[in-house]
């Protein structure tokens, strides 16, 4: 996993302080990620590690989570797996009960950022308060929020 983070990190210059792929847990995922309320998982393609992406608490006070280190190796872009991965991590957001869902990227990642944007994700004008990744020069936030017609159905 870290050499996939790694790597793309190389890959669109997120190197250094204030981008996830530098950050000290990529070493050490497995203890960082078993705080309640987060996960991280690994997406396998013929038994080969093909992506991983995560969900980390990340201001309790709003019901805010993040979606943590998605990326996918480059050999198996475009196969949907990032999407998969996604999901998957907002699904279990939604389960963790958050309200929002944040991430910060870069404007050179262009297919994540049109990931992003058709599952719902909204660009921000700055970063959230509480992100540690400075870095990043795009940021943006989905609702979790369960729509409220959804309870209802039609007479």
């Amino acid at each position: 996993m870290s050499q996939i983070i790694e790597h793309a990190g190389l890959e669109f210059g997120a190197v250094g302080e204030g981008f996830g792929p530098s950050d000290v847990e990529v070493k050490f995922m497995s203890q960082h990620y078993r705080q309640p309320k987060a996960g991280y998982w690994v997406a396998l393609v013929d038994g080969q590690v093909a992506g991983c992406g995560g969900i980390a608490c990340l201001d309790p006070a709003n019901g805010s989570c993040e979606l943590r280190k998605l990326f996918v190796s480059a050999h198996y872009r475009g196969r949907g797996i990032g999407k998969a991965l996604a999901l998957h991590c907002l699904q279990f957001a939604t389960e963790q009960a958050y309200q929002q869902c944040y991430l910060g990227t870069l404007s050179s990642m262009k297919s994540a950022i049109h990931l992003y944007t058709s599952l719902g994700f909204k660009r921000l004008v700055e970063p959230f308060c509480g992100s540690i990744h400075d870095g990043c020069d795009v940021w943006m936030l989905k609702s979790l929020a369960m729509n409220a017609d959804k309870n209802f159905i039609s007479a």
